[in-house]
């Protein structure tokens, strides 16, 4: 009898050591499933979609063409979105998507919807956007209108057939399907001549605005926000950050504007003023990243250590190694090693460390001429 009694206790001890064991042995892969679930989600590139499509509740509800003849109104721009479909999105900005669109009348155009931050309210976007839609440049993107609805703010402007900039720098992928003309196959790299000629139009976009009686500083200057026509001409776009002020004096700003690796160096110190230094440091930096094919937002090696694209650029002209700088997909043959040294020259001369001695936009042209291809 009493071994019985054992032999049921060893028996239960046996029995519940069996059920705990299972119990942990189940928390246990529970964990780690849940791990490894969190750590490859931490290493997932996020991919961004474009925002819900409805709009919101209609408090301001306004829409201006520049163009008469050009029919501007919300439910025109739905239409033509296809209600803002994902197919048709050509770009995604820090400021909203932009997607390829046909109106009614068969015209082609880009249209963006602008994330609501984008502007403090509707009598800033109003007073902004009438203001750019009257400028007139071959190196400026045409503004063809705006829609507003509530919160939600519309920007038409007219579509350049070969997409921006930083995709023809950095993307040599297939380009079949992606909402431009680049024709089939893939992406032949810009020669030394097109990069030269891509860059003066942009110093002449930035030297038109900078020279009105009331300059318009862009804040924005790169490459993705450089479009390029069907002859490569350079179109310059996006002016989401862009502020007018008075010749005298910058515009006050308490928030940082701008893209990584293209902000000057007095922003480190707490300076937000908007001025016309500060783009012209911005395309010193776009110019060494055409030149390069070198993103400015990321580390480059010099003498096996790390540095931002402007330091490095500063090191490698120091020691006359201005050949070297050149992309690598550029062919050499064609290359005058004068007109390149010229060329890093002015491109570290405008991204200099000093915001005073930054030559102005006038002055670059005159450079960049200087400058045979």
């Amino acid at each position: 009898m009493a071994m019985e009694k054992t032999l049921q206790a060893v028996l239960a001890a046996t029995g519940s050591f069996f059920a705990i064991t299972v119990v942990f042995a189940c928390i246990y892969l529970f964990w780690k499933g849940s791990k490894r679930k969190s750590t490859r989600s931490r290493y997932t590139r996020p991919v961004r979609n474009p925002p819900a499509t409805a709009l919101t509740s209609v408090t301001v509800d306004e829409s201006f063409s520049v163009d008469p003849s050009l029919k501007v109104s919300m439910e025109e721009v739905v239409k033509a979105t296809k209600n803002f479909s994902a197919d048709l999105v050509v770009g995604d900005g820090g400021f909203g998507f932009v997607y390829k669109a046909q109106f009614s009348d068969g015209r082609i155009v880009a249209v963006k919807k602008l994330d609501p931050d984008a502007f403090q309210g509707f009598r800033e976007f109003q007073a902004e956007m009438e203001t750019l839609s009257k400028l007139r440049h071959p190196n400026i993107v045409k503004i063809l209108g705006y829609c507003v609805s509530g919160a939600d703010r519309i920007l038409i402007y007219e579509f350049i057939e070969r997409g921006n900039l930083d995709r023809w720098l950095n993307d040599s992928s297939s380009c079949d399907g992606d909402g431009y003309d680049d024709g089939a196959g893939f992406r032949v790299p810009l020669s030394w001549k097109t990069r030269i000629k891509i860059v003066r139009g942009v110093a002449n976009g930035l030297a038109f605005l900078h020279g009105l009686d009331k300059p318009i500083i862009h804040r924005d200057i790169k490459a993705s926000n450089v479009l390029l026509d069907s002859e490569f001409e350079a179109h310059i776009a996006d002016f989401g950050l862009a502020r007018r002020m008075d010749a005298s004096r910058s515009h006050v700003s308490t928030q940082f504007a701008g893209t990584m690796g293209y902000m000057p160096p007095e922003y480190k110190e707490g300076f937000t003023g908007a001025t016309v230094r500060a783009d012209v440091f911005s395309f010193g930096v776009l110019m060494l990243e055409v030149a390069t094919g070198k993103r400015p937002n990321l580390p480059t090696k010099f003498n096996g250590k790390e540095m931002g694209l402007v330091e490095w650029a500063r090191k490698m002209e120091a020691q006359n190694c201005q050949m070297e700088m050149v992309d690598p997909v550029i062919s050499k043959d064609d290359l005058d090693e004068a007109n390149v040294k010229e060329y890093f020259r002015i491109a570290c001369h405008c991204a200099g460390e000093i915001s005073r001695e930054r030559p102005p936009m006038r002055e670059v042209i005159e450079m960049l001429n200087q400058i045979s291809i």
